[in-house]
């Protein structure tokens, strides 16, 4: 069987669960059971099969993987709790879509991607060599992450909760065993924290590109000013619109973006390394038309997403852009980018 290109695209993200509590309360929803998700959906921006809206890879295969593990598939725990009934087996999800994929043909792909917003993002970095390594080395596998490089970066109030956050999960669902080696042999006693792209992202082998705004909105509302930092409320404004910021807390997410610069361009300069870093305040730009593609879409350098993506996959040229401090962006767009990905 003859198979043309294959984009495997993790989900428009979802968050995480960190406990039984958090678990349970997606247990009935779309994020933690396939049984109310809706049937069929439009497929737009990276996915997108109009030529014009994504001339790179609108004829390619396209295939959508739901998401409602809480755990970005790296959970895998034997037995089930009978009183709750919560399976965390995210990463037997995952083994069981890419052998059903594998089965259909995906193993004579010549071009495959591997990508995915948010949770999904971040899944497109921790399974990126491991899909690389499902498939033949003739294959050109990349890997895309959109919204993905969630920060190990302190909050307002000096604490760690994020870093916290992420550990409940690893330890609820059983994940450390399941992110990248390459990156947990290195961590010592704190392997959990190969949760974090930055720490994943030094000994990754595999292409991959960086699709991420420097204000990320999630990051700003759930890492670096999440409520429970911030029990004056005093970022209540702030975090929903930069624009309200005082002059000190524009300086706080200031450095929080000079921390991710540092964070991107410390995995290196290699052409097989891309991004788009954008100064919108944002969160997932490569499914969505407008941000993908569009007359209005977001440029850096005066390029947008789909070109600067295009580009970098094909090796027309290498593509690492980064946007100047906000406010110098006129281009970004204002979208609904958060509505499915629960704060913490």
């Amino acid at each position: 069987m003859k198979i043309i290109p294959v984009i495997c695209m993790i989900s428009q993200g979802g968050g995480w669960c960190e406990s039984v509590e958090t678990c349970l309360s997606r247990k009935k929803t779309d994020l933690g059971s396939s049984k109310p998700m809706v049937k069929q959906f439009g497929f737009s921006g990276l996915l997108s099969s109009q030529q014009k809206s994504n001339p790179d890879f609108y004829n390619w295969n396209r295939i959508k993987v739901r998401y409602c593990d809480g755990s970005s598939f790296t959970g895998d725990v034997a037995t089930v709790n009978p009183g709750n009934g919560l399976f965390f087996r995210g990463n037997r999800i995952w083994e069981a879509i890419i052998d059903d994929l594998l089965a259909k043909g995906m193993t004579n792909a010549k071009n495959a991607i591997l990508s995915g917003c948010s949770a999904g993002g971040l899944a497109s970095i921790l399974h990126c060599d491991r899909f690389r390594a499902l498939l033949p080395a003739t294959t050109r596998v990349k890997c895309i992450s959109d919204a993905g490089f969630f920060m190990h970066a302190k909050d307002v109030s000096g604490g760690q909760h994020i870093e916290d956050f992420y550990s409940q999960v690893a330890k609820l669902h059983g994940s450390v065993k399941n992110l990248p080696a390459s990156c947990t042999s290195r961590m010592g006693m704190r392997p959990e924290l190969c949760f974090f792209p930055q720490y994943v992202v030094q000994t990754m082998q595999t292409p991959i590109f960086f699709i991420n705004a420097a204000y990320d909105s999630w990051q700003i509302k759930n890492i670096l000013a999440p409520s429970a930092a911030d029990s004056g409320k005093a970022w209540k404004s702030c975090k929903l619109d930069l624009k309200k910021c005082t002059p000190g807390q524009l300086k706080i997410i200031q450095d929080f973006r000079a921390q991710m610069l540092s964070a991107l361009t410390g995995a290196g300069s290699s052409s097989s390394r891309g991004m788009f870093i954008d100064s919108c305040y944002a969160h997932c730009q490569a499914g969505k038309q407008i941000t993908w593609l569009t007359d209005n879409s977001p440029t850096v350098g005066g390029t947008k997403i789909a070109k600067a993506v295009g580009d970098w996959y094909y090796e027309r040229s290498p593509v690492q852009k980064i946007d100047c401090p906000y406010p110098c962006n006129p281009t970004c767009q204002d979208t609904d980018s958060e509505s499915q990905i629960p704060d913490i």
